[in-house]
Formats: C-alpha cells, structure tokens, sequence
C-alpha cells in the first residue's frame, strides 16, 4: 500500500480517541454501535497497565503522528491446552474507505505471529459489514463460516461471519 501506517501502544492522550470510538454514535459507524456503556473502561486498563498484557491488548493505528482508530485483541480458548487471539478493530469516520484498516489488520496479525505463540487468529463481524469483510480477506484472512443470530446490535439479532489466519497461512508472516 505505500504507507507509513504503524501500530503503537496507547499514550494517555489517545484515550479520547478510543474513547470517541465506542462511545459516540456518530463515530462508531452503523456495526460498532452496542449502546452507551462503561466510559472509564479504557482509562482504567490503561492506568493499571497502559492496555497491554498477556491475554491481550490494544494499539493504536497512527500514520505519522496523526492517529486513526485502534486495533485490539482478546484470547479466546480453544481447548485445554491452546488458544487463538481474536482481534478487532475501530476507524475513525474520517479514515474510513482507503485501505487503512486492511493494512492495520495485516499490521497486527504480523505482530501477533512474531511476539507470541499464538498460531490462530480470528475476527468476527456482522454479515453485511461488506467493507470489514473485504478489508479482513485483503489481509489475508479466510472466510470461514456464518454465525446465525449471533450478536445483538440496535434491536435485533445480527448473523455474524468468522475469518481466521493462521501462522502457516500464505502472507501471514
């Protein structure tokens, strides 16, 4: 893509910006929006660890100095013994739509890979989030099943898809 887009870890100063992102419903864009809810989540895990630990965390997605959303990840267990990193991501309205969030989901997949051992990644989203859809598969990820009625978003049941990338994937690393 040609850009200086990178991820960094979250500076006290970008709270406003997560927190724009996930509590105004101008922001969040028509699949983020889940309803108000705790608005010191974020200042609160970065105060105790600037939103970064072993089970996951959150970066933000800056070119140069200018900051354009963040991306986030979760671990998810997956059996006894193992366990996948499912990752998400948020854009700034005025972001949106020029390639930036495809290059921040390869940015942290690739940075999944390389610091820690994790050998699946996955992402969700709703069935007719088609630019969400097409950014994941772009960063390589594969489409791997719907989900009926899997998420609750303003007043009714949504249908969710999965994609997943794996270590061993083509591009992946």
């Amino acid at each position: 893509m040609g850009t200086d887009l990178t991820l960094r870890p979250v500076r006290e100063a970008d709270l406003a910006v997560l927190e724009r992102l996930t509590q105004d419903p101008d922001s969040t864009g028509e699949f983020a929006w889940f309803g108000w809810h705790d608005p010191y989540r974020y200042r609160r895990g970065w105060a105790e660890n600037g939103l970064l630990g072993d089970d996951g965390g959150t970066l933000i997605v800056a070119r140069g100095e200018e900051r354009l959303g963040f991306v986030s990840w979760t671990s998810r267990r997956t059996g006894r013994r193992s366990y996948c990193f499912v990752m998400g991501i948020a854009m700034l309205p005025e972001t949106r739509g020029h390639g930036y969030g495809t290059e921040a989901h390869r940015l942290l997949s690739r940075y999944l890979f390389a610091h820690t051992t994790v050998h699946r990644i996955e992402a969700d989203t709703e069935v007719g989030n088609v630019a969400e859809c097409r950014a994941l598969e772009k960063a390589g990820f594969s489409r791997e099943g719907v989900m009926r009625g899997f998420g609750w978003r303003d007043g009714a049941w949504r249908d969710g898809v999965t994609y997943g990338i794996l270590r061993t994937d083509p591009g992946a690393v």
